[in-house]
């Protein structure tokens, strides 16, 4: 069975590989919620395939979404191939790769210039910046920190996140606006555009709290 001394050669195994601290909250907790499952599922017993192949389904019967379960069985699979358990691996579920965004989570123009003409009527030209250079690029707003005064003059941004790179372009409308703001900066790498500040400013943009 899985034991807390199990938990911590996990958790030090983990950080070994350089796993965010967020990551590795979240493997751990997905791995004791597993034990305690396997603990009433069979108690005192190897932790079997079956025993896997059982929580995966019981995880789907409760609700879960199937990313979700991807996401447990993920953080289970890494714990088994550290201990050498691959034959109690399983595969995760396929998922239908959505080519179209649904309609209802799609952001119309006219709800983007209600957001834009509410961070002007509040003076807040930061913001307002923020709106364009998010709906401009399509960059999330974890990665606003990557749009530095030196990506505002070279009008091209490296995002780098969860192991992966690439480039964003900033086109020359987005760039003349906001270079007088990225220009006043000292260092040329300095964040101009703050993620926290962002997602809380846009929710009062749109009315939320």
């Amino acid at each position: 069975m899985i034991t807390e001394k199990t938990m911590e050669a996990f958790q030090a195994h983990l950080k070994s590989e350089e796993k965010s601290k967020n990551t590795v909250e979240k493997y751990l907790r997905d791995v004791r919620a597993f034990a305690e499952y396997a603990k009433n599922f069979a108690k005192d017993t190897e932790i079997t395939k079956e025993i896997v192949i059982n929580y995966k389904q019981h995880l789907l019967e409760s609700g879960f979404a199937i990313r979700s379960v991807n996401s447990v069985l993920a953080s289970l699979n890494s714990l088994f191939s550290f201990l050498g358990r691959y034959d109690c691996k399983v595969k995760t579920l396929k998922v239908q790769r959505q080519i179209f965004c649904p309609e209802e989570r799609e952001l119309t123009r006219a709800e983007y210039e209600r957001l834009c003409r509410a961070a002007q009527n509040r003076h807040n030209e930061r913001l307002n910046l923020i709106l364009q250079t998010i709906c401009g690029t399509g960059i999330r707003v974890s990665e606003l920190r990557f749009i530095t005064a030196e990506a505002v003059k070279s009008g091209e941004a490296v995002v780098s996140l969860k192991g992966k790179t690439r480039s964003v372009f900033l086109v020359k409308p987005l760039q003349k606006k906001c270079f007088p703001i990225s220009g006043s900066r000292k260092s040329r790498r300095a964040r101009f555009l703050s993620p926290v500040r962002a997602s809380r400013s846009t929710a009062r943009a749109s009315g939320g709290r």
